[in-house]
């Protein structure tokens, strides 16, 4: 069984047998899971670096750990970009939840023009909080040693700009002529993925996706919600790169 997983920012400034006093939310995290004295824990700064500690006293005020153990991981390769559209409701966070565990490295919502939810002055604040804390929580959930970041709200043409600079941009389209799997995933660089909404993807849009150089393409079958086809399109990406081997 894997250990459990908390963040801690100084890990990259720790040398193995350190004593360190874990204070805070994290702190109060390790309490509720009950961790007690001569546990393992995984401590990690979301950025690569992991630091494995034996636990010398846990409590809601603070955890003590002593490191036992240091590493650092390259960061991924290929980077999985999903630009995803607003999805409506608890949607929005099943979505982030289930990218962020299948491996996306960064989530950019996007307000696409058939997007049934609208963000708006406080509403977006707080929505794209949420957003982030939903990643933040199950990147530590999925034991992740990197953790995604979640973008400012895009618009169509800050879309098109990330599929310009992609290696390969791809776009979702339940009438696409080619198949995901008929496409050459590359080894390295930045795989974009679009994620239309509910609604589906306007023609204006996808005129504009293709002049960003982006390829249309079509999964099965069967069309997936719009918060479950960019999981389903990211797991058989990755499954065909280095990241799964």
């Amino acid at each position: 069984m894997t250990l459990p997983v908390l963040v801690d920012s100084t890990v990259t400034d720790l040398s193995v047998g350190s004593r360190v006093t874990l204070q805070g939310d994290e702190a109060r995290h390790a309490s509720v899971k009950r961790l007690r004295s001569g546990e393992q824990v995984a401590l990690t700064d979301g950025a690569g670096t992991t630091a494995v500690g034996t636990v010398a006293r846990a409590s809601s005020s603070g955890l003590v750990y002593d490191v036992v153990s240091i590493t650092t991981d390259r960061p991924p390769s290929p980077r999985l970009v999903v630009v995803q559209a607003l999805p409506k409701g608890e949607r929005a966070q099943l979505a982030v939840e289930m990218l962020t565990e299948v491996g996306a490295d960064m989530i950019v919502p996007w307000a696409a023009a058939r997007s049934v939810a609208v963000w708006r002055g406080e509403r977006a604040e707080k929505s794209l909080a949420r957003w982030r804390s939903t990643a933040y929580e199950a990147a530590k959930q999925s034991r992740r040693s990197w953790f995604p970041s979640v973008a400012a709200l895009a618009s169509t043409s800050d879309v098109v700009d990330l599929l310009r600079d992609a290696d390969l941009g791809v776009v979702l389209h339940e009438a696409a002529q080619r198949r995901l799997t008929d496409l050459e995933v590359p080894d390295s660089g930045d795989v974009v993925v679009v994620v239309g909404p509910e609604g589906g993807i306007g023609d204006d849009e996808l005129a504009a996706f293709a002049e960003g150089g982006s390829t249309p393409v079509r999964m099965g079958s069967s069309v997936l919600r719009t918060s479950t086809a960019g999981v389903a399109a990211v797991a058989a990406l990755l499954s065909r790169t280095p990241r799964w081997w």
